[in-house]
């Protein structure tokens, strides 16, 4: 026995060694894997951003204003008459009485100059209002300059200034390139303090505040008041933002910045150099985003486009557009929601026309449009439906009580003459119309995209839609004359 154990020792002892030399490989290929990546990682951050600095910093310029604003009257204090303070308060305003003349305001703000010949780029609101616009080169050089035009819905502004010499200038880049977690560089002047530099990472993409064609990149860059109307810069130089916006709850920097993305304002700059204003194009209908439900009432295959909820007279109907087509294509570009068709719609050319493929009735179609132009489009008043003939009839259907419209509704519910549809009388607040936001005075003028006026008429869509094996049907509703659609689940009726 013991023979045997001493015969297998050196066995034993083999298989250890072997069994601990995997381990003792991988721990070394992990080691160098790791020494590898921290030696990326410091490739990839840059070691200074003194040259990027020094290389573009001459064209980034400080802006200040000057505007005449009135006077403001003193408050008359509250003293009771005979009171001993009432003459020194009396004194005390004729003394002041100066403060309501008319006087000069001043503002800062950045910007940054795009072509040697003296355009410069800025916010809306950094010259809002202005009489005067001065600009301070990085140099200390000073030029008065003029306004070349503005766009509120974008926040930017194109100045112009005359200098004897060439200018230096920065170029726009790819801001569709820009990917969360690059390097950003902002420049500007910051609370007055003059040019100052500021670095970070692209947090987010495509963030919208509070405008139609909102596309911010957000960063961490530092970035505070004053900072409004300078670049954001890549690490090659370019340009994919003008620092616009913070959201702060005490005025300063807390790492959250917005930047109007680059390929939204070289649009808006070419069309304010050119014409002088913005020439958006136009399609002419109201539109919403489509949701699950309603996907599922129409036998859409996906929550994706834009549904029409009215054509009014414009470019859209004069091409046979519907309300209750979903827009899924505008100009050979697939339309995911309404903020990207607007966006589109508002960027393509006055005049064109382009095909716009809708989902109607189970299959797609494709119509021409011309487009208009957005800033000459009135606003066209809803059509008045024509008269129905249907007695009144009230009933309780799908969580709200409905009836036909009567001249008695209609009044109450400062209606237009000859209005059809069903009256929604009340909601039970349990049901699914009351979550969808169905409220009392509320008129349905449509189900499963087909007109109706009388509750018969409803049941026979509902009917259909369950036939048709959907959970929902389409309702197109009017309050104070906006149209809106609401796919509503049908296993209440």
């Amino acid at each position: 026995m013991n023979t045997q154990a001493l015969s297998r020792a050196p066995q034993v002892k083999a298989l250890r060694q072997g069994a601990t030399a995997p381990r003792a490989f991988w721990t070394l290929l992990l080691a160098t894997a790791l020494v590898l990546l921290q030696a990326m990682q410091a490739m990839a951050r840059p070691d200074s951003f003194a040259d990027l600095a020094d290389k573009f910093s001459p064209a980034v310029v400080n802006i200040t204003t000057s505007t005449m604003v009135a006077g403001r009257d003193q408050a008359t204090p509250m003293v009771p008459e005979g009171s001993p303070f009432e003459d020194f308060f009396r004194e005390f305003q004729d003394r002041n009485r100066g403060d309501r003349a008319p006087r000069r305001s001043s503002a800062l703000g950045s910007g940054f100059v795009i072509s040697e010949d003296g355009f410069i780029v800025t916010n809306n609101h950094v010259i809002a209002g202005a009489d005067e616009i001065t600009i301070e080169f990085f140099n200390g050089d000073t030029l008065d300059a003029e306004l070349v035009g503005t766009d509120e819905k974008t926040d930017i502004a194109l100045l112009k200034v005359e200098a004897d010499n060439a200018l230096p200038f920065v170029s726009f880049g790819d801001s569709d390139l820009a990917r969360v977690g690059d390097w950003v560089v902002a420049m500007g002047n910051p609370l007055g303090q003059g040019f100052s530099v500021s670095a970070g990472i692209v947090s987010a993409r495509n963030r919208a505040l509070s405008g139609t064609y909102d596309d911010y990149i957000q960063t961490d860059a530092a970035i505070n008041r004053g900072n409004s109307g300078g670049p954001l810069f890549n690490l090659d130089g370019e340009v994919i933002g003008v620092n616009t916006a913070i959201l702060s709850p005490n005025g300063g920097s807390i790492g959250i910045g917005f930047s109007m993305a680059s390929n939204v304002v070289t649009g808006v700059v070419d069309q304010l150099k050119e014409f002088g204003e913005t020439r958006r194009g136009w399609l002419g209908v109201r539109i919403q985003d489509v949701t699950e439900d309603m996907a599922d009432a129409m036998g859409l295959a996906s929550a994706t486009g834009a549904l029409v909820s009215d054509v009014p007279e414009g470019p859209a109907m004069d091409a046979g557009m519907q309300a209750g087509d979903v827009i899924t294509s505008f100009d050979g570009v697939d339309v995911a929601d309404t903020r990207g068709l607007v966006r589109q719609v508002g960027a393509t050319q006055v005049g064109k026309t382009v095909r716009v493929t809708v989902w109607r009735d189970g299959k797609t179609e494709t119509l021409k449009v011309t487009l208009g132009r957005r800033e000459e489009a009135e606003a066209e008043a809803v059509p008045a439906a024509q008269p129905g003939g249907e007695e009144p009839v009230e009933k309780d259907l799908m969580g709200m009580s409905l009836s036909s419209v009567t001249a008695e509704l209609a009044e109450q519910l400062g209606l237009e003459d000859g209005a059809k549809g069903l009256v929604v009388r009340d909601v039970d607040e349990a049901s699914d119309a009351y979550e969808k936001g169905l409220r009392a005075g509320d008129l349905i003028t449509e189900a499963g995209q087909q007109k109706i006026d009388t509750i018969a008429q409803l049941e026979e869509r509902v009917a259909e839609a369950k036939d048709a094996g959907r959970k929902s049907i389409l309702l197109l509703i009017r309050r104070e004359g906006e149209p809106r659609f609401v796919a509503l689940p049908i296993d209440e009726s």
